[in-house]
């Protein structure tokens, strides 16, 4: 990563100081806690998964809940959860999402080859969890997304390193635990590389099919589920979703007009992801931004699609600051992410069965963003640190005087 003193990247990637890191360690600490007070079970969300696995031990089917969206193989995963009393639950799981988010942002950091131990590791972080309301949200819903959240930029990791079929294998892992990383599998199509295709699809194929045999309704997925998230028509789910399929019906536009547009939109989003593919300028943003954009045209398109899916692809566009011509250097990401200030009142916005508008606009903004990376991006500005290299240090100034940032 080839930075000068005129350029704020330099900055960035120089070590923080201990007041930044002791500001990181509180936010964090205060939004779990926040959410372990609020909250029961662990967040709602995560007390779906948690009531499906009782379910299945009572003898039950966990898709007698509609609102159950995940594989077999996520039932088992959830029995440790389900053995464990609530009092423990509502502590726990916010820690524990706290901690996977924060993997998440150090695998994004890695892959760009940015140093943990920067300003750009704390400052981001940081901004993510008092600047982006998706990321408190998360915390306090329990959501398992938080899986696929670490899952995409370990995965891109792997495979920046040449580990594809690792990378594959992730990927399936994350899918077995929930479906949402699904449409990544292009990103292995597009590069050709089919062993790992192979793993991504076997590894949750396998692991569902083993435990549906263990499920009183073995094809429950299939006869309940799938219906339910292709069709969308549960009246309290579709208040909060942030596809253009969800919202624009709400403003007077007809359902199969709308669902139109925004597979129309999703379809040009791909294309565009396997544009930028194609545009094989080496170094880490090729990965980042493939994996983004074809994320954020899956959440075009997906029902549900709520706002913490952006945090799927958030922490890799993010990351990726130091590098001239990044999607995170140029102002509309951040336009995109301006709804989502905490605190912000919006005129006839406030209420939270209306804040799915302002979702709307940060994805769809957000989407055409990173697609525009596939025409529009600058060749050569993100291989300065080559293919295979760490970025070059940027030493401090000779006899500079001592800051505590």
């Amino acid at each position: 990563m080839r930075t000068g003193k005129s350029d704020i990247s330099g900055w960035l990637v120089r070590p923080a100081g201990r007041h930044l890191w002791a500001v990181l360690v509180t936010v964090l600490a205060a939004s779990a806690a926040h959410a372990a007070r609020v909250t029961s079970d662990g967040g709602m969300d995560n007390a779906i998964v948690v009531r499906a696995a009782r379910t299945w031990l009572a003898g039950g089917s966990p898709y007698d809940d509609p609102h159950f969206l995940y594989l077999p193989s996520a039932v088992l995963a959830a029995v440790p959860q389900a053995l464990l009393p609530g009092a423990v639950l509502r502590v726990l799981v916010p820690c524990a999402v706290t901690v996977l988010l924060t993997l998440a942002w150090a695998c994004a950091l890695r892959l760009h080859r940015v140093p943990l131990g920067s300003r750009l590791a704390a400052l981001g972080l940081t901004g993510l969890a008092l600047g982006f309301a998706p990321f408190g949200h998360l915390v306090r819903l329990g959501n398992w997304t938080v899986t696929a959240t670490v899952a995409l930029p370990l995965a891109l990791l792997l495979a920046s390193r040449g580990r594809w079929t690792a990378a594959g294998a992730v990927i399936g892992a994350a899918v077995a635990l929930k479906p949402l990383l699904a449409p990544v599998v292009l990103l292995f199509v597009f590069a050709g590389r089919w062993r790992a295709l192979a793993a991504a699809v076997l590894v949750p194929a396998l692991a569902s099919a083993a435990a549906a045999l263990a499920m009183p309704d073995p094809a429950g997925f299939f006869t309940r589920t799938l219906p339910f998230l292709l069709h969308g028509d549960d009246g309290f789910v579709r208040l909060y979703e942030a596809s253009p399929a969800a919202v624009l019906p709400r403003l007077g536009v007809p359902p199969a007009l709308a669902q139109g547009l925004a597979v129309a939109a999703a379809s040009a989003g791909v294309l565009c992801a396997y544009r930028r593919w194609r545009r094989a300028d080496p170094g880490p943003l090729r990965l980042a931004e493939t994996g983004a954009g074809l994320m954020l045209s899956a959440f075009l398109v997906s029902r549900p699609s709520y706002d913490h899916y952006l945090l799927v692809a958030l922490p890799l566009l993010l990351a990726g600051l130091p590098y001239a011509g990044s999607v995170a250097r140029g102002a509309w990401f951040w336009i995109a992410l301006v709804p989502q200030v905490p605190g912000l009142a919006w005129p006839w916005l406030e209420s939270e069965r209306r804040r799915a508008f302002r979702d709307a606009f940060t994805l769809c903004v957000l989407a055409v963003t990173v697609a525009r990376q596939a025409r529009t991006g600058v060749p050569g500005t993100d291989d300065h640190a080559g293919a295979g290299r760490a970025p070059e240090p940027v030493p401090e100034p000779a006899r500079a005087p001592a800051t505590p940032f």
